[in-house]
C-alpha cells in the first residue's frame, strides 16, 4: 500500500443498505450471519501463520513476505492450502516481475551550505525515503532546481519535470530537484536522466490544506528507466528550503542509493472464486499477499490477505450460495507498483472486463492509530470519479458504517493500490482502508480514538509491522464492513456495472490488442 490523507469528514446519517438501482426497493441483503462467523479471531488465526511463515523465512536476516523471496512463496502455499480445504477450486495466474530492494544504506544529506544530514523516515519520523527501483550510486553535486512551482489549493498544479523542455540548459552532471505535479515520477526521472543530470531529488508539492500534499513522498519509478541515477523522495518543507537556497546561491547535496532489481522474477496470484453465481456479475474482491523487503507485512496487507481467506472460508462453511459469482484475488507484487493487479487486468477480454460487476479492494484494515476511510467513488467530495458505479460502492460503505453509528471520512482514488487498474479498464470499484504513514490529526481523536500527531500506522513499510501492530477493534470495524460489502454485492440483482469507459483522471493510457487490453 502507498500513502494515502483523508481531506474531508462525513457525516453519519442513517440510510437503507439497499444499493441504488433497479432493485432498489427490495429487502437489503441480511449479512449478520456472515459477519457474525467471520471473526478478528479467525482472522489472526492466518496471520499468526503469515507471521510464522515471514520468520521461517527470512531473506538477507529480514523476516519478509515479499514478491520473490520464500516468505511469499510459502505464504502462496498457506493460502492455498486453506482455500483448498474449503471446497474451493484454485488457480494460479503466473507472471514476470521486477523486483527492487536496497542492497546497503541509502543516503541523503545537505553537503554546503550549512552542511546536514537529513533523517531517513522510518514510520515515525524523518523527511525522505528512497525511490522505489532508484538506480544506482553515490553522488555529490550542486543542486539545480526545475520548474518550480508555488502550490496553491490544488493538488497537481506543477508539471514540473513532465517535458523534456523544462530541462532546457540544465547543467549536465547536477542533481535535479524537482516537486511532485501532473505526471508520474518515473517521467520525471527519465526527462532528467536524459538531460544529464546524476541524481534526482523528488520532493512533495506543497498543495495548501492537502497533508499528503506535504508529508515525506515515497515514490515508486516501476516501469521506467533510473539505471544510473540515484533518486530519493523527500517532503515539502525539505525541497522548499534545498530551492530557497538554490535561489540565494549554490548548494551541494549528497544522494546515496545501492540497490538492486532482480529482473524476471516468476510469480504469481492465486485466484479462487464460488462455484456458483452469475459470472456476468461477478464480484472481485482483492488484497496483495507481499509485503515490501523491510517486514513481515502482517497489517499491509496480512489483514486484507486474512480478512479475504476468512470470508472465503465462512462463506463455504455456511453454504452461502450468491447470485453472483465472488472472485477472490491475493495479488503479488503490489509493493513493486501494483504488477499483479495490472497483469490480471491486462489478461482479460472484452468479455472478461464487461462481466465484472465490482472490485472491492481491501488494503490495510487493522492500522493501530486507525481511522474509517472510505474511496470517494463519485468524486463529489475529492474531485477524482471512479467508473460509473464506483459510487454505488462508496455509499454501501457509508450505509453500513452509518448504520453501526460509526464516523468516517472519505479518500481519493490516487491509484496507489491494486482497485486502480480496474478503474482504468472501466470496472467500478472502490474499498475502505485504516490509515498508513500519515499523521493522525486532533479532529480526527474524537471521530476514531487514538493520539494525534502519530501516523495511523507507524510501522508502514516497517521491520515492526508485525503482530503487535494490529489493532483488534478497528480491524473488527473494518472487517464488518468489508463483509457486508462483499456479501451486498454478491447477492444483489440490481446492475452496479457503469460504462466500458475507464476513469477520465486516469493517469494511465490503455488500448486494445486483439482481444486483451494492454497498456
Amino acid at each position: 500500500m502507498r500513502k494515502h490523507r483523508p481531506l474531508a469528514c462525513a457525516a453519519a446519517a442513517a440510510v437503507a443498505l439497499a444499493i441504488a438501482g433497479p432493485a432498489a426497493a427490495a429487502p437489503p441483503t441480511n449479512t449478520k450471519p456472515l459477519r457474525d462467523a467471520v471473526t478478528v479471531a479467525g482472522m489472526k488465526e492466518h496471520l499468526v501463520a503469515l507471521e510464522g511463515i515471514a520468520r521461517a523465512n527470512p531473506f538477507r536476516s529480514i523476516p519478509t513476505r515479499a514478491t520473490g523471496t520464500p516468505g511469499h512463496v510459502a505464504s502462496q502455499a498457506y493460502v492455498i492450502e486453506k482455500l483448498t480445504q474449503a471446497g474451493y477450486t484454485v488457480t494460479t495466474q503466473p507472471f514476470e516481475a521486477d523486483i527492487f530492494f536496497e542492497e546497503g544504506p541509502a543516503a541523503f544529506a545537505r553537503t554546503s551550505p550549512n552542511p546536514v544530514v537529513y533523517e531517513r523516515y522510518d514510520g515515525d519520523s524523518g523527511v525522505w525515503y528512497t525511490a522505489d527501483f532508484s538506480g544506482d550510486g553515490d553522488v555529490t553535486k550542486p543542486v539545480t532546481v526545475v520548474d518550480f512551482k508555488e502550490p496553491n489549493a490544488t493538488p497537481s498544479n506543477s508539471s514540473a519535470g513532465c517535458e523534456p523542455g523544462d530541462f532546457a540548459g540544465f547543467p549536465v552532471g547536477n542533481v535535479a530537484l524537482i516537486q511532485r505535479g501532473t505526471c508520474d515520477f518515473g517521467v520525471k526521472v527519465e526527462n532528467a536522466k536524459a538531460a544529464g543530470a546524476s541524481a534526482v531529488v523528488l520532493f512533495n508539492e506543497g498543495t495548501i490544506g492537502a497533508a499528503d500534499r506535504n508529508d515525506v513522498l515515497i515514490p515508486t519509478l516501476a516501469g521506467y528507466d533510473a539505471s544510473g541515477v540515484p533518486v530519493v523522495g523527500t517532503d515539502y518543507a525539505t525541497g522548499k528550503q534545498l530551492v530557497d537556497l538554490a535561489k540565494a546561491g549554490v548548494v551541494t547535496v549528497r544522494v546515496a542509493v545501492d540497490g538492486f532489481v532482480n529482473q524476471g522474477v516468476q510469480t504469481s496470484n492465486v485466484i479462487a472464486e464460488t462455484p456458483g453465481g452469475r459470472a456476468d456479475r461477478t464480484v472481485v474482491v482483492g488484497a496483495h499477499l507481499d509485503s515490501v523487503y523491510e517486514g513481515p507485512g502482517i497489517n499491509d496487507d496480512g489483514s486484507g490477505s486474512a480478512l479475504l481467506l476468512e470470508t472465503a472460508e465462512q462463506m463455504a462453511a455456511l453454504k452461502i450460495k450468491p447470485t453472483n459469482k465472488v472472485r477472490f484475488i491475493w495479488f503479488a507484487g503490489e509493493e513493486q507498483g501494483l504488477l499483479g493487479s495490472d497483469h490480471y487486468v491486462s489478461q482479460l477480454s472484452k468479455k472478461g472486463v464487461s462481466s465484472i460487476s465490482a472490485m472491492l479492494d481491501y488494503d490495510m484494515l487493522a492500522s493501530p492509530n486507525y481511522a474509517r476511510l472510505i474511496y470517494d467513488g463519485n468524486g463529489d467530495e475529492h474531485g477524482f470519479a471512479g467508473p460509473n458505479g464506483s459510487g454505488t460502492i462508496e455509499q454501501v460503505f457509508k450505509s453500513f458504517w452509518d448504520s453501526q453509528g460509526l464516523k468516517y471520512e472519505t479518500i481519493p482514488f490516487d491509484g496507489r493500490s491494486d482497485y486502480d487498474a480496474f478503474t482504468l479498464a472501466g470496472i467500478p470499484a472502490g474499498g475502505i482502508f485504516a490509515g498508513a504513514e500519515d499523521i493522525k490529526q486532533p479532529y480526527q481523536v474524537p471521530l476514531y480514538g487514538g493520539t494525534a500527531g502519530v501516523a495511523f500506522d507507524k510501522c508502514y513499510h516497517q521491520l515492526c509491522d508485525d503482530l503487535t501492530n494490529i489493532n483488534d477493534k478497528g480491524f473488527k470495524e473494518h472487517k464488518d464492513a468489508a463483509v457486508h460489502a462483499i456479501l451486498t454485492f454478491a447477492q444483489t440483482e440490481s446492475a452496479v456495472n457503469g460504462t466500458d469507459k475507464g476513469s477520465s483522471n486516469s493517469a494511465k493510457e490503455w488500448d486494445w490488442h486483439g482481444d486483451n487490453q494492454v497498456k
